[in-house]
């Protein structure tokens, strides 16, 4: 009944761990079953080990939450050899997320990449965490477009852009990336925000800024989904703010092939299994036999 088609890969259900939230599945492992899942988008890697941030990295607000961690990975090199065969010991469609400080990291990461068997690269020019790279490769037409062209002359894989809603103009940024060659599209990834320690009357961040994420953004989420799956042609894989099931039937409603979630799995791991069961339960109460029924309907 969830059976879902991403850009010529099949996945068991469009429910999928967001990068960044889920690490590689080592920590989930004993809370859930990781075979269930439709797909896991990886820690975001890059070609180089990254340290991340200094300072305080997490910060819990009234509807969400704050990160600043600044891509602390371990390599796409370590991964292929240390953390992809753990990964592998599952059915569940294995997301390579990649981002880069420059054009030569995305590259080289790619290539190394080649010489896997994974489908999908998720190709992150949307963290708002780091000085270099990241979201600045995101946020103008020109850069997005230059990026995404270069990784699909270097690339067999299916290239699935991780958008940032921070983007001068994200319908814009979206069509760029479709017309330099993307299979795919996945927004939202965090709001750059601001939370400040009064008492040190200083920034809660080092970087002074970081990522919102969780409940608090599900609505501009949605509608953002909404905007850019009008404006394209290949699939759009929503997330943002998604807590449970409902909220998932709204992002695929508003356009989305599969969804994402993130923040939802650190208040509870069981979450994404909730989540398809719920799905689940909705379609058959609703008589509904495919998703692409209610996809994009609003």
């Amino acid at each position: 009944m969830l059976k879902t088609d991403l850009c010529g890969v099949s996945l068991k259900n469009p429910v999928i761990a967001a990068s960044g939230t889920f690490g590689f599945g080592r920590e989930f492992e004993p809370y859930l079953d990781l075979n269930a899942l439709g797909g896991i988008s990886t820690k975001g890697l890059t070609y180089h080990s990254k340290q991340g941030n200094t300072g305080q990295r997490i910060h819990e607000t009234a509807a969400g939450i704050m990160n600043s961690i600044g891509l602390q990975n371990p390599s796409v090199k370590s991964f292929i050899e240390n953390d992809l065969p753990f990964m592998k010991n599952f059915e569940s469609e294995i997301i390579v997320n990649l981002g880069g400080n420059n054009i030569d990291d995305y590259v080289n990461g790619a290539l190394l990449l080649e010489d896997t068997d994974i489908n999908i690269i998720e190709l992150n020019i949307s963290c708002p965490n780091v000085k270099e790279g990241g979201m600045a490769f995101g946020i103008k037409c020109e850069s997005a477009f230059y990026v995404v062209s270069e990784i699909k002359k270097v690339s067999s894989k299916k290239i699935m852009v991780k958008l940032s809603p921070n983007a001068d103009d994200l319908v814009r940024v979206a069509t760029e990336c479709e017309r330099a060659g993307a299979d795919a599209l996945s927004l939202v990834n965090t709001f750059n925000a601001l939370a400040i320690d009064i008492k040190r009357r200083k920034a809660v961040f080092d970087n002074i800024t970081a990522g919102l994420s969780g409940p608090c953004i599900k609505p501009i989420a949605l509608r953002m989904v909404r905007d850019v799956y009008k404006s394209v042609s290949i699939p759009v894989v929503g997330m943002g703010g998604i807590m449970n099931a409902a909220d998932a039937i709204e992002f695929i409603m508003a356009g989305s092939t599969a969804i994402q979630v993130g923040t939802a799995n650190f208040i509870n791991p069981k979450v994404m299994i909730e989540i398809i069961q719920g799905m689940e339960e909705f379609m058959e109460n609703e008589g509904i036999k495919n998703l692409d029924e209610i996809k994009g309907i609003i």
